[in-house]
């Protein structure tokens, strides 16, 4: 029997999503977002929801771009510190050690350290209540070649990435392969 726990926000677990964008002073800012993923493939797009109150909100809305950073395992703390502390306030680059780099297609910046960059423009903007939805355009994505594998595309296992879950806010790795999918269900 189910019990209704009622309208959350439960959809776990979500990917963790660092993004990257400019102020007006061109100082470089990172923010962690939880709701965002792939929303077309043609063009290619990503979408990513936050607070109209947030830093990176205003700063989305004035360069017209953003970079979304996949980060590793290894990395969960930056992560985590990205979505407690206002760019407002405090140089997030700088605290973590981590060095902005300019993207040469898009307004904005992403992590040299960072294994995994999706560079955007952004497309589309939907008010939908407390969040804004900015679908940004995927121009390019920039990968570290150790993570890439024979074919030239991430691998999973060298990338490392982890994941929230928002029902118990609390971060979790990838877990074991289930099958090869569009091939697995071709079993039933």
């Amino acid at each position: 029997m189910k019990k209704s726990l009622g309208p959350k926000t439960i959809l776990s677990p979500t990917s963790v999503l660092i993004i990257g964008t400019y102020d007006n002073q061109e100082r470089p800012n990172l923010a962690t977002v939880a709701w965002g993923g792939i929303c077309c493939s043609v063009p290619p797009c990503v979408a990513i929801s936050m607070r109209k109150a947030t830093y990176t909100h205003g700063n989305i809305m004035q360069r017209k771009a953003f970079t979304v950073n996949i980060l590793s395992e290894n990395m969960v703390k930056k992560a985590d510190y990205y979505g407690i502390v206002s760019g407002r306030n405090k140089d997030k680059f700088t605290q973590t050690s981590i060095t902005p780099q300019k993207s040469d297609l898009v307004d904005a910046p992403y992590g040299m350290e960072f294994p995994l960059v999706l560079e955007c423009k952004l497309l589309k903007v939907v008010e939908i209540g407390l969040h804004t939805q900015f679908i940004g355009e995927i121009m390019d994505i920039k990968a570290e070649e150790s993570i890439l594998d024979s074919s030239g595309l991430p691998d999973i296992d060298k990338l490392k990435p982890f994941f929230f879950d928002p029902a118990k806010r609390e971060y979790l790795g990838t877990g074991k392969k289930l099958g090869k999918g569009f091939s697995i269900g071709k079993e039933i």
